[in-house]
């Protein structure tokens, strides 16, 4: 028999303003450990140096994580020129060096080729797995990893501000699975004097802005505490990209049971991604077939 889980049987979202020198597994584990909840997950790792928003889900809301995951994200980061390194940001060896320093419009007119529909070779040390294995795993134990390049979109990147000749500051918006650290040492490279990411804040994920974040410091002051609800938002918002189609109590009944259950839709196509609620509440999320829902995911909140 598996042991029980211990905690409460909480649902919500929590925006945490991530702190650098953690690891993101580490902030699930103190939210969880706040809250005194029984399950818990983030959408989107941010490095251990990297600071920002770590949307951290609790219980049922763990089931919106892929809607977050695969929204479009935000991140300021700046890039220090002139210095290759082996991890592509402040933390790792230099590799290369040069004196070369472009100009402004010079790196304004390297972005275009960054922006768009590109194909981006992850950092040696990330997360990425090469025959079941990670690859920074792979890094440290000194093996040459070879990444194969993958699609990735970037919306938008910008040129933020100039600091002084070793610096350039960049906002950028992408879709899932872009690495800035990737970003920065192609920028270096296409510039010709190399470049890695100095400092990264992500401002935005998804539904989830850096500005309604609270700090770990802020989370500890209440923990386990009733205070502590006031931090913790609604397990909707993970569903903010999907449209939202209200049902009624049978319908409901019948989607809890993970059967077909009657939606009212207005502007959802046959056969679209969508969300049933009942009274504001999430109840399923599915497809959308002929006034029905049919459920891949069941909220069991009621």
């Amino acid at each position: 028999m598996g042991r029980r889980k211990k905690g409460r049987d909480i649902s919500g979202w929590v925006v945490i303003d991530k702190p650098a020198g953690i690891t993101s597994t580490s902030v699930v584990n103190k939210v969880r450990w706040a809250f005194d909840a029984k399950k818990a997950g983030h959408a989107g790792t941010l490095d251990p140096d990297a600071t920002g928003v770590l949307a951290v889900a609790l219980g049922e809301a763990t089931k919106t994580v892929p809607y977050v995951t695969d929204a479009m994200k935000a991140y300021r980061f700046t890039v220090r020129l002139g210095q290759a390194t082996n991890t592509d940001d402040a933390d790792g060896e230099v590799l290369s060096e040069s004196g070369t320093r472009p100009s402004d419009d010079e790196i304004a007119a390297a972005l275009p080729a960054l922006t768009g529909e590109i194909m981006q070779v992850p950092p040696k040390f990330s997360a990425v797995k090469i025959d079941g294995q990670r690859a920074y795993k792979l890094a440290r134990d000194g093996e040459d990893v070879e990444i194969a390049a993958r699609p990735l979109f970037v919306e938008s990147l910008t040129l933020i501000e100039r600091p002084d000749p070793d610096h350039v500051t960049l906002e950028m918006v992408c879709g899932k699975g872009g690495y800035v650290r990737a970003i920065a040492r192609d920028l270096g490279e296409a510039l010709g004097c190399f470049g890695h990411v100095r400092e990264l804040r992500r401002i935005w994920s998804g539904p989830f802005d850096v500005e309604d974040g609270v700090t770990l410091e802020e989370l500890e002051a209440v923990a386990k505490t009733d205070a502590i609800m006031d931090f913790l938002g609604p397990l909707e918002i993970g569903l903010a990209d999907l449209p939202e189609l209200p049902t009624t109590e049978s319908g409901a009944t019948k989607l809890r049971n993970g059967n077909p259950g009657m939606v009212i839709a207005t502007d959802v196509q046959y056969g679209d991604e969508a969300w049933a609620s009942l009274n504001g509440q999430a109840v399923a999320v599915g497809r959308y077939k002929a006034g029905e829902l049919h459920p891949s995911r069941v909220f069991n909140t009621a």
